[in-house]
């Protein structure tokens, strides 16, 4: 570590000669002398890092401190990923709003991951801005890939961006576990930036929530994973809507190994599952439904068609993903299967493990 005089010059530091002598060396050193290697300000201005982000793309960002209560269980993770983290940086992107909602699962899809690579593309220019002014950040992804290393023993992600945004100000958790943000519902996807130094000025938690208890989410969601009085199912809602992530694809995996033949196997995979499947591997996984999120009219840019009509609102934006002929998958036995059968005899039920479960013993 460079040392200081006492009138102020700094003093290089006391190095091998052979390393002293290296030319990018000399030339680090010779900066230092010439004031050119100034350390940033301890503190970054709040005003300088919002600007920074919108500028890269983001719709709303809002910064929190890795000491914020509500953080506590990220922190282990935030400080093994950057060793000195002081300050998580959330940003919101917005999504098209009737891409979400068309019960064409490619165009639902399409703007998810459009949404995923832009958010990830500004987190990187954020990242690089910081570094560029002296400071380590770090921008974990917004959704894969993750530290499939961990998967099985702990959690995969860096960090929660749900919680963090949370914490930071951007929204409230709804009953169907997306971040309502009060301006744009909850049709944004989220990222956050490690950084280690504190901001001048803190987003504070939002006092009241986005939410207006309609419980259209409740009747959108297939495998009725999301219950009127706040319980939520995760496990119904990933054998369903991920079913082409990882567990869907062990699942799938299994499938393939345990047929006898070809023709074993198309008894088992439809040739439009199979084709789904191909899909999902050969470019970014899609998801099932999403249903929760796209019927969900929260936000004060969302809430005006729901206000002005709502029957309106639930023939034009709900009853088409109620009304679609699609395959739901279930653990067999599970609430899941018995909700979507009973409230949805026009969908196929297909009884799957999810992977969750290891293949039976012979």
């Amino acid at each position: 570590m460079t040392t200081v005089r006492a009138e102020g010059e700094p003093v290089d530091p006391k190095l091998p000669a052979k390393l002293a002598a290296h030319p990018s060396v000399q030339a680090v050193l010779a900066r230092r002398r010439a004031g050119d290697a100034m350390d940033p300000p301890a503190v970054i201005d709040a005003a300088w890092l919002r600007a920074l982000c919108l500028a890269a793309g983001a719709d709303d960002v809002a910064a929190v401190s890795l000491d914020h209560p509500d953080l506590a269980g990220e922190r282990e993770y935030v400080l093994s990923a950057l060793p000195g983290t002081r300050t998580l940086v959330a940003m919101a992107f917005r999504m098209n709003r009737d891409n979400c909602r068309s019960p064409a699962r490619s165009v639902a899809n399409q703007e998810f991951h459009q949404t995923d690579e832009q958010a990830n593309h500004t987190a990187r220019d954020v990242t690089r801005a910081l570094q560029d002014a002296g400071y380590r950040a770090l921008n974990p992804s917004v959704g894969f890939p993750q530290e499939m290393d961990r998967f099985g023993t702990d959690r995969i992600w860096v960090v929660a961006h749900k919680t963090v945004a949370v914490a930071a100000g951007l929204g409230v958790m709804g009953l169907h576990r997306n971040v309502i943000h009060p301006k744009f519902g909850n049709f944004v996807l989220l990222v956050t930036v490690l950084v280690d130094a504190e901001v001048s000025e803190y987003g504070q938690a939002l006092d009241y929530n986005p939410c207006i208890d309609c419980k259209l989410c409740v009747s959108a969601c297939p495998v009725g994973a999301i219950g009127k009085d706040g319980e939520f199912d995760g496990l119904a809602c990933t054998t369903h809507n991920y079913r082409e992530f990882m567990s869907g694809f062990t699942d799938w995996a299994q499938t393939v190994a345990d047929s006898e033949d070809a023709a074993d196997y198309r008894s088992r995979v439809t040739d439009s599952e199979s084709a789904s499947m191909w899909q999902s591997l050969s470019s970014p996984p899609g998801y099932k439904s999403g249903y929760c999120l796209a019927v969900c009219p929260a936000g004060e840019d969302v809430l005006g068609p729901y206000l002005e009509d709502r029957k309106a609102f639930m023939n034009t934006v709900l009853r088409p993903l109620q009304d679609k002929t699609e395959t739901l998958y279930v653990m067999p036995g599970s609430r899941a299967q018995e909700y979507a059968e009973r409230r949805f005899p026009h969908k196929p039920v297909k009884e799957v493990t999810g992977g969750w479960r290891p293949p039976a013993s012979s």
